[in-house]
């Protein structure tokens, strides 16, 4: 049996920082709608206006992110978009000590918080081609998604915990400590020189990248799945919290270890990645993500019928399980057929299908205030089984391989 492939120690680097930083998100992101619905009492619309607050910026600002990306450090704009985190982060922990922290001061911080996940997000995915062999890329993308779904597994726990625990400002303070860890480690990573980009208008830029996704017929689909993906996923997460508190009967702990079942989940996936890509067809494990959540939404929709906490933990294992080999298998997809100087916009348009999650949060609110917060778990059903469909009937499914490495000599049709 062979070892491993070892990556550069500079990759490595990041890696960590990428540990870091997503566990200062999702200990932030866990600990915010808890102090909302425990310290400040809102309810089921309030909740999902905040989770919008929390999820827009990935329509604001992922494009403009991607054109930095591709003409500056990708490093030191990562950075400096943790450094922002870091600071809305302690921002947060002062007000609660001063006691004067509300829900708009809160929305308004996690969207400062959320700006440096942005940015982060869109820049990490086009450093790691410029740090390892294209021969070491898949072990690189399975390698940072390890470190995501640690993060995952451990930071929702960890934020409901220490709000129940020791209170919210302890979650909020370590949140903030563990991004000044990341910008430590982005400062140590080498990254090597890069042609300047040519200086056009923005806007050139971005319509050359858009065009890129949207004429390849392998990108496209995904972007519409990823879309539709997000859309159900935050709806459902929109209304989770207070649902599980007033029908699951579950305490702020209680809350954190279900939502831990997600970053359970997604270990696991990431684990076993390597060797499912081994034996599978390329394209079968693109498929298996959103099926995956299609049958992830059935299960939480049970649980109307079925109040039980174990359901919910089941629908959230899966919902980590399935769709973690969707990130590595897409993310290695996108790499593989970007040109080099695009992968930074192409990145960010990947990221502004997180625009459905504003979307899919403000359904929540309107479903949750006007209805119920179980229809709004009806119709994420719906909206999940959607996204596999469009997936299914793509042609990304029928690929044996991962696609051969592209050069910048490719061409892109506007």
């Amino acid at each position: 049996m062979s070892n491993p492939p070892r990556l550069p120690d500079t990759f490595n680097r990041l890696a960590w920082s990428n540990l870091a930083a997503q566990s200062a998100e999702q200990i932030a992101l866990a600990a915010a709608p808890i102090v909302a619905v425990l310290t400040l009492g809102v309810a089921e619309g309030q909740t999902g206006m905040l989770q919008t607050a929390l999820t827009l910026p990935f329509v604001l600002f992922a494009i403009p992110a991607g054109l930095l990306a591709d003409r500056i450090s990708r490093r030191s704009l990562m950075a400096g978009a943790e450094a922002l985190r870091a600071a809305a982060l302690v921002a947060i922990v002062l007000l609660l000590a001063l006691g004067a922290l509300n829900l708009p001061l809160l929305a308004l911080l996690g969207f400062a918080a959320v700006c440096g996940t942005v940015v982060y997000s869109v820049a990490a995915p086009a450093l790691v081609p410029s740090l390892v062999s294209s021969d070491l890329l898949p072990s690189a993308n399975a390698r940072i998604e390890l470190a995501r779904t640690i993060a995952f597994a451990s930071g929702p726990a960890l934020g409901g915990a220490l709000v129940g625990w020791w209170g919210a400002s302890l979650a909020f303070g370590f949140a903030a400590a563990l991004s000044a860890v990341a910008v430590v480690l982005l400062s140590g990573i080498y990254e090597p020189d890069r042609t300047p980009a040519p200086r056009r208008h923005p806007f050139q830029d971005i319509r050359e990248g858009a065009a890129f996704v949207f004429h390849h017929p392998l990108l496209r689909p995904v972007f519409i799945t990823q879309f539709i993906f997000n859309t159900g996923w935050f709806l459902q997460i929109a209304v989770f919290v207070p649902y599980a508190v007033r029908h699951l009967g579950l305490t702020a702990a209680g809350v954190g270890t279900v939502l831990t079942m997600y970053g359970v989940g997604m270990v696991i996936g990431a684990l076993l990645a390597t060797r499912v890509m081994q034996r599978v067809a390329f394209g079968t494990v693109v498929g298996l993500g959103p099926v995956t959540g299609f049958v992830a939404s059935l299960v939480m929709a049970l649980t109307v019928l079925i109040p039980s906490p174990w359901l919910a933990a089941l629908s959230f294992f899966l919902l980590g399980v399935g769709p973690i080999l969707w990130v590595i298998s897409t993310t290695t997809l996108r790499q593989s057929v970007t040109p080099p100087r695009l992968l930074g916009r192409v990145s960010a348009i990947n990221i502004m299908s997180y625009g459905a999650r504003p979307l899919g949060s403000a359904l929540g609110a309107i479903v949750g205030g006007l209805w119920s917060a179980e229809a709004c778990l009806y119709l994420a059903a719906a909206v999940f089984g959607m996204q596999a469909l469009v997936i299914l009937l793509s042609p990304a499914v029928a690929l044996h391989r991962q696609p051969d490495m592209v050069g910048d000599e490719v061409a892109v049709r506007c």
